[in-house]
């Protein structure tokens, strides 16, 4: 590695092992994250600023707001509702997969051949939380390094932070700063957990199933998880041994799924050596096939009515969960309690009693 760190494109160093950190995406420093988003401004102000440095393709401004969002500032808010009505041009590409598919390896040929074809990429990569730091243990991140000094590549690593469906809290709006920065192409690496996870299906408009040979357990997975909601199965590591038998059970499995519909899309199957990019230009034809599919039918209408209902819900859900534990020190909640552990009362209605009352008390959340 020659002693200079691994950096982060658009983010934090993934690793630093001595010397200075690399420059993010077009070559300019992060501004610091932790004080105010821009120095002298007032935080409404600071916040719209913050937004137009993102719609301006300022790398370093989105990388800042996304760990904003991640640490749950205010003033992240403020700059997502100025973003909001200025997104919708980016196609999601979600590439999902239980633990050692190869997804990694996939993504950076992925980009790749995006970027050979012009295309402006973000990468949101989602991996487990440090036990210790809350923060992304990186793994095999590393093997997208070679798209670090790009200025048409956005990559952020984010941490689950507890969130289960194999995304982290806050890669909604993640993805929204990528779209909002100009990517044509947002591609999202789920966490790999022994099965493949759904999450990402309700946030991309096209999902990538990743599977390999030899893994029976996994195309079992597949068959019981996402096989209806992929949009592509990928065989990986295709030159391994067991790739034919494993692509003729994965035809099996196509094929007695139930009859789609004659206007349907047809859910194709592809083989890839993605160490090697064998594979990945018809890949890539496939996803702008199915974007061309989903504007043609209708479809790309009805995943952006899913897209916005996540995140709105997701809110609600928040805002109801802390007014609801408010004031659980107080005399009112203690009393409640005292009652569950005398036994008089079921801790059920207990908690009934508790989230009516906070509700009716304040008018609502």
């Amino acid at each position: 590695m020659g002693g200079e760190p691994l950096a982060r494109v658009g983010g934090e160093p993934l690793a630093p092992v001595g010397g200075e950190p690399l420059a993010p995406v077009g070559g300019e420093p992060l501004a610091p994250v932790g004080g105010e988003p821009l120095a002298g401004a007032a935080p409404g102000q600071a916040a719209r600023e913050l937004a137009e440095r993102v719609l301006a393709g300022h790398a370093a401004s989105a990388a800042r707001l996304i760990r904003m969002v991640e640490d749950g500032r205010p003033e992240a808010r403020e700059a997502l509702r100025e973003l909001y009505p200025k997104i919708g041009r980016a196609h999601v590409v979600g590439v999902t997969g239980p633990p050692g598919a190869g997804k990694s390896t996939l993504v950076s040929a992925l980009i790749a051949e995006l970027r050979r074809r012009g295309r402006r990429i973000g990468v949101l990569a989602v991996d487990p939380s440090s036990p210790f730091s809350g923060g992304a243990i990186l793994g095999d991140r590393v093997r997208m390094q070679r798209h670090s000094t790009d200025p048409g590549v956005f990559i952020r690593s984010m941490a689950t932070r507890g969130a289960s469906g194999g995304l982290a809290r806050a890669s909604w709006e993640a993805e929204l700063v990528l779209d909002a920065m100009g990517c044509d192409v947002v591609l999202v690496e789920t966490v790999g957990v022994g099965q493949v996870e759904i999450d990402v299906v309700d946030l991309a408009h096209s999902t990538v199933v990743v599977c390999l040979p030899g893994a029976g357990d996994d195309v079992q997975a597949i068959k019981a998880g996402l096989l209806e909601a992929a949009d592509l199965l990928v065989l990986n590591k295709a030159d391994l041994p067991g790739a034919d038998d494993a692509e003729r059970w994965l035809h099996v499995l196509l094929h007695s799924a139930k009859a789609p519909a004659p206007d349907a899309w047809d859910l194709p199957l592809l083989r890839t050596v993605a160490s090697r990019e064998e594979g990945i230009p018809p890949l890539v034809d496939a996803l702008e096939r199915h974007r061309a599919y989903l504007e043609r039918s209708g479809e790309l209408a009805r995943i952006e009515a899913r897209r916005a209902r996540r995140p709105f819900v997701e809110r609600v859900r928040e805002r109801l969960v802390a007014r609801a534990l408010e004031g659980l020190e107080g005399p009112e909640a203690l009393r409640l309690l005292a009652e569950v552990e005398r036994r008089s009362l079921d801790p059920y209605t207990a908690a009934d009693r508790w989230v009516e009352a906070r509700l009716a008390g304040g008018g609502g959340p």
